[in-house]
Parts: structure tokens; C-alpha cells; sequence
């Protein structure tokens, strides 16, 4: 009987490099997606031959845009992430025709690199507010789908009765840009017509905080904010002063928003849908809250504490 002999097929070689697109976006040109409208306009080349999309770059690469030019490779494009604790009558803005004081004049200089907010904070809020050096992180964290969870202490004038506390909770409150609802609501109790709050929300809509205590008649007197993420406003970061995450730290940030996988996922939307709904247990980047500092009416009140992993039977203690 003759043998039958079957094709056998040679094992895929991968593809050398990193694509263009994603390495702009970590060195903090902007996210993937406008990359790739930069490409496409022709507004990239790589070793002096312009750019087409697809496209593959390794160590040593030379990659020049209408901006800066950057060496695929460098140390100084490691992406960085620095904590800022913001003050009241501060902008999140590098130009304001008022001149009024910018967040961007307290932060370190970079060379070849330039620091992006992650999200923002209005002019009269204060707490934790996270800058980097890569665009593509920014643009994950800001985007609406991927629901980034966002904690804030309120002092409000007045106090939430349980059928208002019920509502914000569950059907929501109607703004003029849709409804809201938040997903925590602790009381934290006060002291005469001041009362303290922990609201937790998924959104970060202009003013949205202040906006639903005021469609209830409340007036927000102080709004800070705690936590964006899985980072928490450190208790040791004072008012104005800045604090940088060390290299473990940030390869936790880029593992829990799937920036630093091997293989590269084949839809954005996908990625952060997975990542939103079932962030890994790994994650460690969270240092103690500010529970009593609330208590305290002052964040610089609060107790220090280090980036540690504190670990229920669960996994993390959220």
C-alpha cells in the first residue's frame, strides 16, 4: 500500500518590530487611531522614507514627524506616569488668556517628551490628577468605553435625603447632557450644614459631580478627588507636589489597561471591554484611602502609606 504524504507547512516566522502607530502613541504623539491618520497624510517617515500603514519599526529606527524626532529604542521614551495632588484655583491647561495658574507650570521638565493629563480637573477641584508621557496610555484611560472608575470626597452644603441617596443610585438624576448614576454612595457624615460624601462613577463628564448634587439643590462646597483607576491619591502627596511611579508600578498600569501584551489585540473596542470588566488581580498600585482624611475635613491629615499589595481570600482587596 503506498503512503499517503501530507504538506507539511512551516511554522509562521513573527513579525520583526513594534507597529509603527503604537510606538508614536507610547512616546505621547497621540493615540493609536490619530497616528494612523498622521501616516496616512503622510506626515511620518522612518529612516528618511515615508511611512505607510502596517508598517514595522525595531530598535535604531529613526522615525521623524512634523513635531520631534524620535530613536526606536531610547531609554528616555520609557513611558512615565506622575501623580500630581492639584489645588483649588488651578487650570488643567498649558494656555489660558486669563493667565490664570496652570498645573503643567508645577511639573517636572521632560526632554523629547512632553507630559499629557489624564483626564482633567475644573478649576475649583482638587485631589489626584495623573499625567504621562505615553498618549496611547491617556487614551485608554479617558475613553468613555473603557469606564474607568473615578472616586471623589464631597462636602456639600446641606444633606442627601435616602430617596435622593436611593435615586443617585439607581435610575440616576437627568442632566442636560443625560442622565447620571452613581455606582457608590457613602455617607461620611459632618458637622453642622456642612456633610461630607464618597461618591464612585464610571464617566468623567465636565463638572458632572457638581453638576448632579446641584440638580438636587445641594451645593458642592469642596470636591476632591481620591482615586482615577487603580491609582489612589497617595495620603503623603501634599497640595502642589508632585510624585512619580517607579518602573514596576507602571508596568502594572500598562499590564491592567493591556498595553503591554505580546500579542496585540485585534480590536481596540475589544481590549478595553475585557480589561474595564475584568481587570487582573495583579494589580497592586493602590495605596491605603483616604477614608480618614475625609473624617479629618484634610487630606493632609491623612496617615502615609506605601504602593502594596493587600490581599483578601479573593485576590486584591478592592
Amino acid at each position: 500500500m503506498k503512503k499517503k504524504f501530507e504538506a507539511v507547512s512551516e511554522p509562521e516566522t513573527p513579525e520583526r518590530g513594534e507597529k509603527l502607530q503604537k510606538v508614536l502613541a507610547q512616546a505621547g504623539f497621540g493615540s493609536r487611531r490619530t497616528m494612523e491618520e498622521w501616516i496616512a497624510n503622510g506626515g511620518v517617515s522612518v529612516n528618511g522614507e515615508p511611512a505607510t500603514q502596517g508598517m514595522r519599526v525595531v530598535t535604531g529606527d529613526l522615525i521623524r514627524t512634523d513635531r520631534r524626532t524620535i530613536r526606536v529604542g531610547e531609554r528616555e521614551h520609557d513611558v512615565r506616569i506622575l501623580l500630581y495632588h492639584k489645588q483649588e484655583g488651578e487650570i488643567v491647561s498649558r494656555d489660558d488668556p486669563e493667565k490664570r495658574t496652570t498645573v503643567f507650570d508645577k511639573l517636572p521638565k521632560l526632554r523629547g517628551q512632553k507630559w499629557t493629563a489624564i483626564g482633567r480637573l475644573d478649576f475649583n477641584t482638587s485631589g489626584l490628577l495623573i499625567f504621562t508621557t505615553s498618549g496611547e496610555l491617556a487614551n485608554r484611560l479617558m475613553h468613555p468605553r473603557f469606564a474607568v472608575e473615578r472616586e471623589y470626597a464631597v462636602r456639600v452644603q446641606g444633606k442627601l435625603s435616602e430617596e435622593q441617596m436611593e435615586q443617585m443610585l439607581g435610575v440616576g438624576i437627568e442632566l442636560e447632557d443625560g442622565r447620571v448614576s452613581f455606582d457608590k454612595l457613602l455617607d461620611e457624615g459632618g458637622e453642622g450644614f456642612n456633610h461630607w460624601y464618597r461618591v464612585m462613577l464610571k464617566e468623567g463628564r465636565n463638572r458632572i459631580v457638581r453638576r448632579t448634587f446641584e440638580a438636587l439643590g445641594l451645593t458642592v462646597s469642596r470636591l476632591i478627588r481620591v482615586r482615577f483607576g487603580l491609582i489612589n491619591l497617595p495620603p503623603r502627596l501634599k497640595r502642589g507636589m508632585t510624585a512619580e511611579l517607579g518602573t514596576g508600578e507602571v508596568e502594572q498600569v500598562l499590564e491592567w489597561v493591556g498595553l503591554n501584551d505580546t500579542n496585540e489585540p485585534q480590536s481596540d473596542d475589544l481590549a478595553m471591554s475585557e480589561v474595564a470588566l475584568n481587570p487582573p488581580v495583579k494589580v497592586a498600585v493602590r495605596p491605603a484611602m483616604v477614608k480618614k482624611a475625609v473624617a479629618h475635613k484634610d487630606l493632609r491629615r491623612a496617615k502615609p502609606s506605601v504602593h502594596k499589595k493587600t490581599k483578601t481570600n479573593t485576590g486584591v482587596k478592592r
